[in-house]
């Protein structure tokens, strides 16, 4: 079952659960691919009987080694072309998730590998999502989300969700990066350098610190 739909199920699912522990649930898989909860129901059943996922009516999916395997390499392909677009053709962090949904479709694993050779096999996106290597694995440290860490946190930050394109923006007018050293000060900001940062609605629930 070779298929872009297929593979956007699996991606979802595997990335649900990289930065928290709870499982997808058939609603949140939905509610995350914009569709109706009947037709999910349908395709997950046809991904369990494919063996790519585990599930039981009402609860929780999860996924088998081969969905796990074949989410990892999707992953890997989206994300190394969003860091081939910024550094070899200056894209920004905000503008290269639509164009790597296209293209991680269309690349040959040879033009990919090509890509990553040319790039030095980065570990990390422009993000900070890790990008697994060419047999899935992938390194992270612990993490914290800034909404969870207590004043006087130091730490770096490690990923921003580029679910938000207005939000990425908004945290790099504010000053924000993938690798910057800060200290929460509180729920709304972050202390860099000698500079006292006021972060946009939203970023707490969307940057990761390290623990």
């Amino acid at each position: 079952m070779a298929s872009p739909a297929v593979d956007d199920y699996l991606k979802t699912i595997y990335h649900h659960t990289e930065w928290q522990t709870d499982r997808i649930t058939p609603s949140q898989l939905a509610a995350e691919l914009g569709l109706a909860p009947s037709s999910v129901t349908e395709m997950v059943q046809k991904l369990a009987a494919q063996g790519l996922v585990t599930h039981r009516p009402y609860g929780p999916i999860a996924l088998s080694d081969e969905g796990e395997r074949r989410a990892a390499a999707i992953i890997r392909r989206h994300r190394l072309i969003e860091t081939w677009l910024v550094r070899e053709f200056g894209y920004a962090w905000d503008e290269v998730h639509d164009e790597a949904e296209v293209l991680e479709h269309s690349l040959s694993d040879r033009l990919l590998e090509r890509i990553d050779e040319r790039l030095g096999r980065p570990r990390f996106d422009p993000h900070g999502d890790a990008i697994p290597d060419a047999a899935g694995h992938v390194d992270r440290e612990p993490f914290v989300l800034l909404a969870s860490a207590s004043p006087g946190h130091a730490g770096r930050v490690l990923r921003v969700s580029d679910r938000d394109a207005s939000l990425l923006r908004a945290m790099e007018a504010a000053g924000v990066a993938v690798g910057a050293d800060v200290m929460v000060t509180d729920a709304g900001t972050l202390r860099i350098g000698a500079s006292e940062v006021a972060l946009p609605v939203g970023a707490a629930d969307a940057v990761w610190l390290s623990a």
